[in-house]
């Protein structure tokens, strides 16, 4: 593996572990990853698209899921409206609707084409309600997660040469000042 392939696993790595650590991530939650995969080489977005950097990112993502049981979803780029691919399991237990597509690096982005022929039963859904995920060279997540999403700052910042960001969701506060938020035991 080339210096610069082992630099992004482990600038994923880093992110993924301190996702994993802020404790936002839980079992059967939805985790959104949009993914340029052009700006984790240096590039501008959708200009020099790599099945190398998805791999290993693909690859370090699954170890996440495996380990916390979350359901993951990848973004494709604006060429499919940000449709996301997700395993046919998730879809029906979550009532998404899919839609006939087939990404592919030119026309859906690299990661999502990656994960399209990697997962066990891909499908590919119009929109989700993400609990969780992270945004790998700016490519806008921020539709697919739930209505109050607070960002996370790590100290891992890049993979590869993209900028990360990252987010959780919480509970709409409701009811004004009198309202109570906390459980009481």
């Amino acid at each position: 593996m080339n210096d610069f392939i082992q630099q992004v696993r482990q600038d994923t790595e880093a992110v993924l572990t301190e996702f994993q650590n802020s404790g936002y991530v839980k079992k059967d939650d939805l985790f959104v990853i949009g993914c340029s995969t052009s700006e984790v080489t240096g590039s501008n977005i959708g200009t020099s698209w790599s099945d190398e950097a998805a791999a290993v990112m693909f690859s370090v993502l699954r170890d996440m899921q495996q380990q916390t049981g979350v359901k993951l979803a990848f973004q494709c780029c604006e060429h499919l409206n940000r449709a996301l691919v997700v395993e046919k399991e998730t879809m029906q237990n979550r009532h998404l609707e899919e839609v006939s597509a087939v990404p592919m690096p030119g026309a859906g982005g690299s990661m999502a084409s990656y994960a399209y022929h990697h997962m066990e039963q891909p499908v590919v859904v119009e929109t989700i309600q993400a609990d969780s995920g992270i945004d790998i060279g700016e490519t806008m997540i921020g539709m697919h997660l739930k209505k109050v999403a607070v960002p996370l700052r790590f100290k891992q910042r890049a993979i590869g040469e993209a900028r990360v960001n990252a987010a959780r969701t919480r509970p709409k506060l409701i009811g004004g000042k009198r309202a109570v938020y906390e459980p009481m035991n």
